[in-house]
């Protein structure tokens, strides 16, 4: 059984051990920097409680106010994209949007920015 410290917990440890490419993104997102948007890194979603068991998923960076998940995909995802897709399918059915980025599109961070800011006018 998770409790929800525990899950805490391990959200503190993941920012604690955050990889390079989420270190880059979050110094553009952090303090409101991007359009004054707030963002939370490795935030815990809990999408369901069953026997007391909560089952979670752990945002990269999630803004509530443009009910966004923002992740960041290294190699590993190249071979685990069933599960990535229902994972967003989990998170969506909570009423939130997902962006996903390859680490390699950091590259360009302006049209990354602008793609997280495109977000914020649409609505979409």
């Amino acid at each position: 059984m998770r409790s929800r410290r525990k899950i805490i917990q391990l959200a503190r440890e993941l920012r604690k051990n955050c990889t390079p490419s989420e270190k880059t993104l979050w110094k553009e997102l952090r303090n409101r920097k991007l359009q004054g948007i707030k963002f939370f890194r490795q935030h815990p979603l809990i999408y369901e409680e069953d026997r007391k068991t909560l089952h979670f998923f752990i945002a990269d960076f999630y803004s509530a106010e443009l009910k966004l998940v923002v992740e960041l995909d290294g190699k590993i995802h190249d071979y685990q994209k069933d599960y990535d897709r229902e994972r967003d399918l989990i998170i969506r059915s909570l009423g939130l949007r997902v962006l996903r980025f390859k680490n390699e599109e950091l590259a360009n961070i302006d049209d990354l920015k602008s793609k997280i800011k495109s977000f914020k006018t649409s609505g979409s």
